[in-house]
């Protein structure tokens, strides 16, 4: 599903040069869930926003589904995120102006599909947020606004799930319950996972962790 090699990324910053990423190879089979973990600062969300194509890299390829995403242009690289990637943000990144059950149904309308509100209140029913349809990001709590965008990511049923630390603004307990949402569609949609952490507990619930430290993988388990 992912194959990245010979990835590097550096960076201009106050007059010099930052190495973020220097010589990452990770091969990633489909349905596999994979944690990325290590220290902050270490490369874990760069590695994401790279495979998700958010960001060209210094060096390296990255493939998914076959795709060579380092060769595409913003305009494929936008259409390959939608029919591919599913991304779910720290700080959940939901419009603010719309209620949950239109958060839920842009991407479906910007895909073109029919029945788009019907398909993001079933999926808003389905994660207990029916009584929250209507309601505004203000209006919800941390962990209610991330089973949102969590439904946002898989409104089409995308074959990879990118997840960058989608706990870390959430007390412990709410940050278990949307672990087990992400582990739940990795098992029913059979989709790819991948969730970047620095929480080794949490990495614990993956197939498999890599980890990085300095920009270098350092373990691969």
């Amino acid at each position: 599903m992912i194959s990245v090699s010979g990835l590097s990324m550096r960076l201009a910053s106050g007059g010099r040069v930052v190495t973020i990423l220097t010589d990452v190879s990770l091969e990633v089979p489909a349905g596999q869930f994979l944690a990325i973990a290590g220290p902050s600062g270490s490369g874990k969300s760069t590695l994401l926003g790279l495979v998700a194509g958010l960001d060209q890299p210094t060096a390296g390829r990255i493939e998914v589904a076959g795709v060579d995403v380092t060769a595409l242009d913003e305009d494929a690289l936008a259409r390959f995120r939608r029919d591919h990637v599913g991304y779910v943000f720290q700080s959940y990144h939901l419009i603010p102006t719309l209620t949950a059950q239109e958060n839920v149904a842009v991407p479906l309308e910007l895909a073109g599909r029919r029945g788009a509100g019907d398909r993001a209140r079933a999926l808003l029913a389905e994660l207990g947020l029916a009584e929250r349809a209507h309601h505004y990001p203000v209006q919800l709590s941390g962990g209610e606004q991330q089973r949102v965008a969590v439904a946002r990511a898989i409104a089409l049923e995308p074959p990879l799930l990118l997840a960058d630390e989608p706990t870390g603004n959430l007390d412990s307990a709410t940050g278990k319950q949307i672990i087990d949402l992400l582990v739940g569609v990795n098992r029913r949609l059979g989709c790819t996972l991948v969730l970047v952490t620095h929480d080794a507990a949490l990495a614990a619930h993956a197939d498999r962790v890599v980890t990085l430290r300095d920009g270098r993988i350092v373990s691969d388990e």
